[in-house]
């Protein structure tokens, strides 16, 4: 993919400083530091290495390191490819399919105020209902394991939290002695899911006001009372709660490109941006709710800011998780059980395309010989000036 003419970075150098000034009354250290890390993120200030290769001693140039950060569009390439490495072992030879369980929009400005407690709540109600409805026997009658991810935004940038599940389509019977393959084309009732998930969330919020864990700031204040804390979630029962279900997609040899459009994204990536100047972004987004057209949407640059903020995350909050079969203590055990149900060979693995792609594409292979590189030098930011400096210097003398 080619290289953008613009990316996020740009907009923090040019428009960053500017809006810190305007907005510290909301600004957070957090905020502060994701637009830090991204304005630096392989820049000379992060210092730098170089790699050789084991096998053949072919060297690299200097590379600027990366920051790491999880908001940011530059660093998530590599994280996604080791992820998806380390899923491949995970996968079951049958068709997968995918659940998206999505938060009304009365709900988003709780949520803002209440990422971590609301955000929480979203994982554990859709994972629950998930299990429920699907150890229902009218409905599949067994255990089933699944990944979730949380994404907080829209295409327009804006508050959007939902989360995208990610299942084997079968489970377990309770004996543990029978793979149990779904009898709907969706896998599971939308219709059910939805009622379900929305009862088991709602009573989940109301849990949290009643322990007193809800920040209830600004226009919030009105629902510190409990008859209006209650009239509120009333409200939240006079519509239906949107649950989206595609249709199976595939097994093994397609989940994990499917796993890369969903897993370590980041609100906007580089590759959306548009145009860039006179203080004015302009990137391209779909609309789903017409038709998944596109259109281009110019925002102020601090707009921009303030939209891409709105999805930093609340430090060391995960936001890919594992539930049922797939749960992190559980997985060990029960895998082995579901492949020996559903293959003659349940130690054969099959290396998808995309894991094949990984191994090659990976910044640790050599691109002449494929051999391993090694960092057979490791550069502060600080030698990386005097470098340049001393680079510079030549150039004048000679």
């Amino acid at each position: 993919m080619n290289r953008p003419p613009f990316e996020v970075a740009d907009i923090i150098r040019a428009a960053g400083k500017a809006f810190i000034e305007k907005n510290r009354s909301w600004l957070t250290g957090l905020h502060r530091k994701v637009l830090s890390a991204i304005e630096r993120c392989r820049t000379a200030a992060l210092g730098g290495h170089r790699d050789q290769c084991s096998r053949c001693g072919y060297q690299t140039a200097i590379s600027y390191n990366s920051c790491r950060n999880r908001h940011c569009p530059k660093c998530q390439t590599n994280a996604r490819d080791k992820w998806l490495a380390a899923r491949q072992q995970e996968l079951l030879a049958v068709p997968y399919v995918h659940v998206v369980f999505t938060l009304p929009h009365q709900l988003a400005p709780l949520a803002l105020y209440n990422k971590k407690i609301l955000y929480s709540l979203l994982f554990r109600a859709s994972a629950a209902t998930l299990l429920e409805v699907a150890a229902d026997p009218r409905h599949l009658g067994a255990e089933i394991g699944f990944l979730t991810v949380l994404h907080t935004w829209g295409q327009n940038l804006l508050h959007h939290p939902h989360v995208h599940c990610v299942i084997p389509a079968g489970g377990l019977s309770a004996d543990h002695q029978q793979w149990v393959h779904p009898r709907y084309p969706f896998f599971l009732p939308v219709k059910v899911l939805s009622r379900v998930f929305r009862g088991k969330f709602v009573a989940g919020l109301k849990q949290a006001f009643q322990r007193g864990d809800l920040c209830l700031p600004g226009a919030l204040q009105a629902l510190r009372r409990p008859e209006a804390f209650g009239a509120f979630l009333r409200t939240l029962f006079r519509q239906d709660w949107v649950v989206y279900a595609k249709p199976p997609f595939g097994g093994p040899e397609h989940v994990l490109h499917y796993l890369a459009r969903y897993t370590h994204r980041v609100a906007i990536s580089n590759h959306r941006l548009v145009a860039f100047g006179d203080g004015k972004v302009t990137f391209r987004w779909k609309d789903y709710a017409h038709g998944s057209k596109s259109h281009l949407m110019t925002l102020s640059a601090e707009e921009f800011l303030r939209r891409f903020l709105l999805h930093v995350l609340p430090r060391g909050f995960v936001r890919i998780r594992f539930f049922g079969l797939l749960a992190n203590r559980r997985r060990t055990a029960l895998l082995p059980v579901c492949r020996k149900l559903l293959t003659d060979n349940p130690s054969s693995q099959t290396i998808t395309p995309l894991a094949a792609q990984i191994n090659k594409s990976s910044g640790s292979i050599c691109p002449h010989c494929g051999g391993p590189m090694m960092v057979i030098e490791r550069l502060t930011a600080s030698q990386l000036f005097m470098e340049l400096a001393h680079r510079v210097t030549i150039t004048d003398t000679s």
